[in-house]
């Protein structure tokens, strides 16, 4: 017998979230700040008040880099994930010229 704790993860788990486009976010956000309350805007749009606040949020931090690709908001981590991919890039293609070079050396 499964316990009600074990039934509601359970339910839960299949719920698929809720994903919004970036023109979806800026459009919420400038409702708020064209002068309608957070609240009625989050009840109009059936979303958390907490939502539409980390929304503004990330907007204020991150200005036109908010909310990149999938709805997902832009943060220092996908930064420094992507700095380090290229460093890594980078380096193996610094590490071939120099193979090259050195190739080219003793062959002249």
């Amino acid at each position: 017998m499964m316990s009600k704790k074990g039934a509601g993860a359970a339910k839960t788990a299949t719920l698929k979230r809720r994903t919004f486009t970036r023109e979806f976010k800026l459009q919420v956000i400038r409702e708020v700040e064209a002068g309608k309350t957070q609240a009625q805007v989050a009840r109009d749009y059936q979303l958390s008040d907490n939502t539409i606040s980390k929304w503004r949020r990330e907007l204020h931090k991150y200005k036109e880099r908010a909310f990149a690709g999938r709805g997902h908001a832009y943060t220092d981590e996908a930064r420094v994930n992507e700095l380090e991919r290229m460093v890594g890039r980078l380096t193996m293609e610094n590490d071939f010229l120099k193979k090259l070079l050195q190739k080219l050396e003793t062959e002249s």
